[in-house]
């Protein structure tokens, strides 16, 4: 998709008669369903009238060139790619970003960032080199036509700043850039004839408008070279140390059991042997009974068999978590559930969906809005669709992916559907009976588990005071054990850091203050403290106290819990109650709360893969909770 496409001379003349900003404005209006923002408006009428000045001085009228380009199945979007060839003949195309900025300083700690105004403040954002590098090498690896073996689309990328003047010794050429600009090469206004240069050298021998409809014809896939990379990146992980499911030490690959390897065996066969027809495979399990990491084992396999395979979630947190773990080029088949609104039919071979439970009503966001659910999006996508889901994981009222939501709506589209139940549990030290007693605990089902007594394999304790449990959780980290605390969504969460640029301490409990961790997007942070995505696998997150948002999905040696007073024990009617005064979380009030809140703390409780700590602030629900473990003397 992009919002315009056409010849550098009819380029440059819309751009003289002032019409391109209109053009863009009633594309973007008709893909996705709403008018651009003002300095969006702005950056189009300012930003392409320079380069359309600098292509008409220097005569370059037979290119090809798109603006507004999308990324395939990403949000992103390319200001501007030029197409044509070069003086050998060999087709080209140049990706460009183009800035207003006027001046930037560096950020507090070494990143890829700089600081710079934009949309009427100071925000930390990525060096032009690096975004638009990062945006070639996303597009070379998931557009055929640059991979291709014969007569490969040659891929380069710049970007230019048309108001930036060098300072001497600029921060934007700093020395941690160095290797991007290198790559990436970064033109400023004083440097329009190098820019000129550039472009000519790659693209000048015109042609352009050839080039730009193979580009546009091309079959959106990733390369089988990330397809391996990222295939045999999973495998080394699953072998060793996956911190992201606890400590997994095994020198072979990850083993699958019982109805884990028979799913697995299905999927590899409905993809392997072509069966004909549409798949469905729809996997429920509870927490900790191995959904992720057989969906990670049938990517990597699947991926290295040839098939495009993909994998998405729900989870912002998870999938940027696997993305970093992973590297570069994994997020071509990392993906995200609202990734599919404008996907080919049946252009994947295989969807594993993990956290299916997550499936919202409709997709929101970047894409153009269609009348088709989210699930019907996802099942158009693939040949074979597998779900991964626990029908009590949901926490939002919009998360409406239950099992029997996915099979219906399945079945409708004309899926063949097959079901699984996964019941081994291989977190909380492999014991079935503790997620069954918090089920009971949380009196979300009945079970025959209705008292607790601590196992060789996990330990659950309830503690006194938080700073206890900080204590406990601290040092357990120290030992060398993965561990963090969690809390229920019962304080304020401030949107900006402290004077001293520090998380501001929003979790009170008497002279117990904590931050959480880092708002989603929140700028300028220190080096030590992880953004919101990554809280759970970067060192830092032990600081700081996790919520549902960036839990979810995760798994870690112990877990610390502050259980607080949004969901509390009433000793007269023997039942819990929701108190949505004391719920900062406005998504889940209304008429779901208490079933919502309810499954919430099921998934804090159930992080742990060696042990779980608790504190409660109501007293009722700590009796409540007291009474129905045991000691287990014999341990």
């Amino acid at each position: 998709m992009r919002l315009y496409a056409g010849s550098s001379t009819e380029f440059i003349a819309l751009c003289n008669n002032n019409k391109i900003a209109d053009l863009l404005e009633e594309a973007y209006l008709a893909e996705f369903l709403c008018t651009p923002s003002k300095s969006e408006i702005t950056s189009w009428k300012s930003s392409l009238c320079h380069l359309a000045e600098l292509l008409d001085r220097a005569g370059l009228k037979d290119l090809g060139i798109m603006l507004e380009y999308k990324l395939p199945l990403s949000g992103k979007r390319v200001d501007a790619i030029l197409c044509g060839t070069d003086h050998a003949q060999n087709k080209q195309a140049i990706l460009i970003e183009l800035k207003q900025w006027e001046e930037c300083r560096l950020t507090d700690y070494d990143s890829d960032y700089v600081v710079t105004w934009i949309g009427g403040k100071n925000r930390s954002v990525l060096h032009p080199s690096v975004q638009v590098g990062n945006y070639m090498y996303y597009l070379w690896n998931n557009s055929e036509v640059f991979y291709r073996s014969d007569r490969p689309v040659k891929l380069s990328a710049c970007s230019y700043l048309h108001n930036y003047s060098l300072l001497d010794d600029d921060v934007i050429l700093d020395k941690r850039f160095e290797n991007a600009i290198r790559k990436f090469p970064l033109f400023t206004a004083d440097e329009a004839a190098a820019f000129i240069d550039f472009i000519a050298e790659r693209v000048g021998s015109g042609k352009g408008m050839e080039v730009l409809a193979e580009i546009e014809e091309s079959e959106l896939k990733p390369s089988q070279k990330i397809l391996d990379k990222v295939s045999t990146a999973i495998r080394q992980k699953l072998k060793g140390e996956l911190t992201l499911f606890g400590r997994c030490k095994s020198k072979k690959d990850y083993i699958l059991l019982d109805e884990q390897l028979v799913v697995y065996d299905l999927v590899m066969s409905l993809a392997l042997k072509d069966i004909k027809g549409k798949h469905a495979v729809v996997v429920r399990g509870g927490a900790g009974t191995g959904k992720s990491v057989i969906g990670l084992q049938l990517l990597a396999d699947l991926t290295a068999s040839r098939l495009n395979a993909q994998y998405a979630t729900g989870s912002n947190a998870f999938t940027e978590t696997l993305r970093e773990i992973l590297g570069q080029g994994s997020s071509s088949i990392l993906k995200y559930f609202m990734s599919y609104t404008t996907a080919a039919p049946q252009s994947v071979d295989v969807l594993l969906m993990d956290e299916a439970h997550r499936i919202r009503e409709k997709t929101a966001g970047f894409s153009k809005r269609t009348d088709l659910l989210q699930i019907q999006e996802l099942l158009n996508a693939a040949k074979v669709c597998v779900f991964f889901v626990d029908d009590y994981q949901v926490v939002r009222r919009e998360e409406i992916g239950t099992s029997g939501f996915i099979i219906e709506q399945a079945e409708a589209a004309g899926f063949k559907v097959y079901e699984f139940d996964l019941k081994a549990n291989f977190r909380n030290g492999g014991s079935e009976r503790y997620s069954h007693w918090i089920d009971h605990m949380l009196q979300i089902r009945e079970t025959a588990h209705t008292e607790w007594v601590d196992e060789t394999n996990f330990k659950f304790e309830i503690v006194d005071a938080p700073e206890t449990l900080e204590r406990i959780i601290q040092e357990k980290a120290m030992e060398g054990s993965t561990a963090r605390i969690t809390a229920g969504f019962c304080w304020d969460w401030t949107k900006r850091l402290d004077k001293d640029g520090q998380l501001v301490k929003d979790i009170r409990i008497g002279s117990y203050h904590r931050p959480w961790n880092a708002y989603n997007n929140l700028e300028g942070l220190q080096k030590e403290i992880p953004k919101a995505k990554f809280w759970a696998y970067q060192r830092g997150g032990i600081d700081q106290i996790g919520c549902i948002f960036t839990a979810q999905g995760f798994e870690f040696d112990y877990t610390g819990v502050i259980f607080g007073k949004d969901i509390r024990y009433n000793p007269t009617t023997g039942q819990l109650e929701g108190f949505e005064e004391f719920s900062y979380d406005y998504q889940v009030r209304g008429t779901h709360f208490l079933r919502l809140i309810k499954n919430t703390y099921r998934v804090l409780l159930g992080r742990g893969m060696k042990g779980c700590y608790v504190y409660f602030m109501d007293k009722e629900t700590e009796s409540y909770f007291r009474s129905r473990v045991r000691e287990n003397k014999g341990l």
